[in-house]
């Protein structure tokens, strides 16, 4: 059965509950009624044509169908969970005789977790930085009397004054255990090295977990570390590390460990000792909520003692937009950072940070984050505080972003989006072309109910739909392209009126009896002209919009 989940669960077009037109929380009762009233419309009894007979004989089957499932709770949480083709997985008809549906969703759950420990096993995780240091602080810190007799002085010089590159990968070797193998390569200012390190962890319990680490390099030496992790109680957890670094002035060891515990539901309080070549106490406290994240740190230590403050706002916006800034003093002296962080595709972030600092100048940090890799571009801008190096800085990067973001970024995602949609359109198409045959068959099924409801509704002067469409209603007067996007479904309409009352829910109204989608993946709407109590009166709504009329006060009236 856990093989069977193994591969991903397409979403299927034909739901239920839309083909019943039914809520998502129908009672037994609701649904019951929604049954008979089609069965009687679809039973094959009803019609003499043998054609006519033949559709009315598939329908009632797709009805049948809906209803036996929807109305068994253990078959109808496993509907809501996996849609029509968890169904058809081996394995549920044991589950469906000894399990509520509460303890189906705990099934499920467990089965994919199951899932992910096997892919897990099956990937490498590769992650990557790659840093280009650049020294341009010649733009900004020239006097002009060094340049005069050089030749070519007259144009600042750019230089790459340093370069990293990390990677690692992991390997899981069990359920428990896995290996991270990673390196680096580091140059700066023609002086370079390297390192490459081995980590075995291995997660001893649901509360803690314990690793090794091997290193070595051509710069410190042989590196042996440990490490481990618990948790104390629920709401606190420890670590700590020991480290033994060898090189030809002899063994330097090291010590570091943290106690962190949650204060609130969102704020986190942490106290950390090292001990070793920078011995230092520190202390934090970190707020994290869905629009803010706070750090409040000091740290006393040699040589480095500081106290820094760091807020950022996170927009609720599709791009996942994020403005910071930080504060950070101490014995080194002050530096200010502020800058912005968006999202610019699906596996993409660009994030840039203007820091503002004594003694350390004015530099801009560029970097992109692409799926698991990294790329940082630190830029030295100048050594002093110059209030046009803060500008350039500042402005430079947001223009150049505007300026990719409008003229290719949006293009390229734009161009993404339709080449999806086209391909979307290529797989369903022959499922779009039996939906359509099916719709239209419902549609001559129905024709003999809706003449008698029209019938009855004008008996009472009650409600007659008049013309009803569904699709995309566009802008421009091309009527081919217009009759393309737009179905008429005033037939099947007309036959959900019940007591002079038409009732949609929340679900899609492609999967109502008599509808199909005309315009897959695109923005739907259903517009309909109505007759009630001898007044016209038309309506426009959402494609997954509830619908009931006619309103106490209608949106037009004719």
């Amino acid at each position: 059965m856990a093989a069977a989940l193994e591969n991903e669960l397409e979403v299927d077009n034909e739901d239920y509950y839309s083909l019943l037109n039914v809520r998502r929380e129908a009672t037994q009762e609701e649904l019951k009624s929604s049954y008979r009233r089609l069965c009687m419309l679809y039973h094959p009894d009803k019609h003499r044509d043998p054609e006519l007979k033949k559709q009315a004989e598939q329908l009632f089957t797709y009805v049948h169908q809906a209803y036996e499932v929807l109305s068994d709770p253990q078959s109808r949480a496993i509907y809501d969970i996996f849609g029509k083709k968890g169904l058809e997985v081996e394995g549920w008809e044991v589950v469906e005789k000894k399990r509520t549906p509460a303890e189906i969703r705990e099934e499920y759950e467990r089965l994919q977790r199951e899932r992910d420990e096997r892919r897990l096993q099956q990937r490498t995780n590769p992650k990557g930085t790659i840093s280009v240091g650049i020294d341009a602080s010649d733009l900004f810190d020239r006097y002009e009397e060094d340049f005069e007799d050089v030749p070519g002085g007259g144009f600042p010089h750019i230089e790459i004054n340093r370069m990293h590159i990390s990677q690692s990968i992991e390997a899981p070797l069990t359920t428990s255990d896995t290996a991270v193998l990673s390196g680096s390569l580091s140059t700066h200012n023609g002086n370079g090295g390297g390192n490459i390190n081995l980590c075995v962890r291995r997660v001893t319990s649901a509360r803690g977990w314990g690793e090794l680490e091997f290193g070595a390099g051509d710069i410190r030496g042989p590196l042996f570390g440990m490490k481990v992790f618990r948790n104390v109680t629920a709401r606190c957890f420890v670590t700590a590390q020991w480290g033994l670094q060898f090189s030809s002035r002899g063994v330097k060891p090291s010590a570091t460990t943290m106690m962190a515990r949650n204060l609130d539901q969102n704020t986190m309080g942490y106290l950390q000792w090292r001990w070793g070549s920078q011995s230092a106490m520190t202390t934090s406290i970190v707020r994290d909520t869905k629009t803010s994240h706070f750090t409040l740190a000091l740290q006393l230590g040699v040589p480095h003692s500081y106290l820094m403050m760091s807020y950022q706002y996170k927009f609720q916006d599709e791009d996942q937009t994020k403005v910071k800034g930080s504060i950070k003093t101490g014995f080194f002296g002050t530096l200010v950072e502020y800058g912005a962080e968006r999202k610019i595709s699906r596996h993409s972030v660009v994030a840039a940070t203007v820091s503002i600092g004594v003694p350390q100048g004015v530099s801009l940090k560029i970097r992109l984050n692409r799926a698991s890799q990294t790329y940082l571009f630190p830029i030295h801008l100048t050594d002093q505080i110059l209030p046009s190096a803060v500008f350039y800085a500042t402005v430079g990067p947001l223009a150049f972003y505007l300026a990719v973001q409008k003229l290719i970024i949006m293009p390229y995602v734009r161009a993404q989006k339709e080449q999806e949609l086209e391909k979307h359109k290529e797989v369903s198409a022959s499922d779009i072309a039996r939906r359509k045959q099916e719709a239209e068959a419902a549609v001559l099924l129905m024709q003999e109910s809706v003449k008698r409801i029209i019938d009855a509704e004008e008996s009472k002067m009650g409600l007659i739909i008049l013309n009803a469409w569904y699709g995309k209603f566009v802008s421009d007067n091309n009527q081919k392209r217009e009759s393309a996007k737009v179905i008429d479904v005033t037939v099947p309409l007309q036959c959900l009126v019940k007591d002079s009352k038409l009732i949609l829910t929340e679900a899609s109204k492609a999967g109502l009896p008599g509808f199909y989608d005309p315009c897959v993946g695109e923005e739907k709407s259903l517009k309909l002209l109505y007759q009630f109590r001898g007044g016209m009166h038309q309506v426009l709504s959402g494609d997954t919009e509830p619908l009931k009329i006619p309103k106490q006060f209608d949106s037009k009236m004719i």
